[in-house]
């Protein structure tokens, strides 16, 4: 079944949003992309809005609409979880959060145009010297996770898949434990493409939900040291303990 959708993700530094729409029995796919962050809130609805033009759809024509539910930026995650369910509220439609590490692990499939079984390890930044990841394997058609999302330095990553995707190499890359420095590696991020390339199974499989429920993923409750951490740090880089 061909379904009208709208996808957003905040999630991280870059702002994607796409639309597609099923027209007999071929879809169309609009996609906006931007600088993210702080600027995202504001650009949002406006893209979003000329994405909906150019598609030639209402808001009441969508069928559900997803979002990166994390994890992610906690503000990026929070702005894009509210637009979505007050979206949803305003025309009576549910909301499907997509785990944003699967979203990574799709993009990174599409972009080595990968039809095969194979596993990656998909991971995002977290800041604070860590990282988010989790393990998937993809069948051929569809998608199993295989461990579970958690947060990590760098240097414990312990993944099983036969790639690695993610935004984290630039940052650290060199910091990855050796077995891991000759793994194929994918940069790639959870582009609301990907979300939606995820969204028919998802929804078939019943993991929409109506939009009072929708809810980030942030995996830690935390967003940033204290001045006594911070200070700690750097009295331990400079030896002094």
């Amino acid at each position: 079944m061909i379904h009208n959708l709208i996808a957003i993700d905040t999630g991280t530094d870059t702002l994607s949003i796409a639309v597609q729409c099923g027209d007999g029995g071929e879809t169309r796919l609009w996609q906006y992309t931007a600088p993210g962050g702080a600027n995202a809130s504001v650009v949002l609805i406006p893209a979003l809005q000329d994405l909906m033009a150019q598609a030639g759809l209402q808001f009441c024509d969508v069928s559900a609409i997803a979002f990166g539910a994390g994890p992610g930026s906690f503000t990026g995650l929070r702005t894009a979880c509210s637009v979505a369910q007050g979206l949803a509220f305003a025309v009576n439609v549910p909301v499907l959060g997509v785990d944003s590490l699967l979203a990574v692990a799709e993009t990174a499939r599409w972009q080595r145009g990968l039809t095969e079984a194979f596993s990656v390890t998909a991971m995002l930044d977290a800041r604070m010297n860590e990282i988010y990841t989790a393990d998937y394997f993809f069948d051929g058609k569809s998608w199993h996770s295989t461990r579970h999302q958690r947060v990590i330095l760098p240097e414990h990553l312990d993944g099983e898949g036969d790639w690695l995707a993610g935004n984290v190499f630039a940052t650290y890359g060199d910091g990855l434990p050796l077995r891991f420095q000759h793994t194929p590696r994918e940069t790639a991020l959870p582009t609301a493409a990907a979300m939606l390339r995820l969204a028919p199974a998802l929804l078939a499989g019943g993991y929409s939900l109506p939009a009072a429920q929708a809810l980030p993923t942030y995996i830690r409750d935390k967003v940033a040291y204290t001045t006594q951490e911070r200070i700690a740090a750097l009295v331990q880089l400079n030896g002094i303990l």
